[in-house]
């Protein structure tokens, strides 16, 4: 009976606990980056493309949020995907005044993060290292903003 009552409440445990996830990105620079290392702040990862309209109309956005909170409590990273080499990539980041981490997108990127069927896609880590919400489409400084504050579900 023992048993049989330790193997239950091992296997209720089991279900309880969720694994946080985890990934490692390498910006351009060669930094790399794990989500562990940003425990205690909102984590954005936001794929794009130079070619995506809504992309280049969420960038102010993104750059304002990173400038304004990444000392407090949020870091944003950008990984870009169907760019035609790395130069073209540099050129549109400085041109565009992109001051968070650059990731090239690959199937790595994809496999831990997630898919990127629409660009662009955000997705959103709380605090804890948790992914809270996965947006298609374009992505507003002020979304994040009452996400963060708990206005949005």
């Amino acid at each position: 009976m023992r048993r049989a009552l330790t193997g239950i409440l091992l296997v209720l445990l089991s279900l309880s606990v969720h694994a946080a996830p985890t990934f490692t990105l390498v910006d351009t620079a060669g930094s790399r980056h794990r989500l562990a290392d940003y425990q205690g702040k909102w984590v954005i990862v936001n794929y794009w493309a130079t070619w995506c309209p809504p992309c280049l109309e969420e960038v102010p956005d993104l750059v304002n949020l990173y400038d304004q909170r990444k000392d407090k409590d949020v870091m944003v990273f950008g990984v870009v995907f169907e760019f035609k080499n790395v130069g073209e990539v540099e050129k549109f980041v400085d041109d565009m005044l992109m001051s968070y981490p650059i990731v090239l997108g690959n199937e790595r990127v994809v496999a831990e993060i997630g898919p990127a069927e629409i660009l662009p896609t955000t997705y959103i880590f709380n605090p804890r290292g948790e992914l809270v919400k996965t947006r298609r489409g374009l992505i507003t400084r002020q979304y994040i903003e009452d996400l963060i504050a708990g206005r949005v579900r």
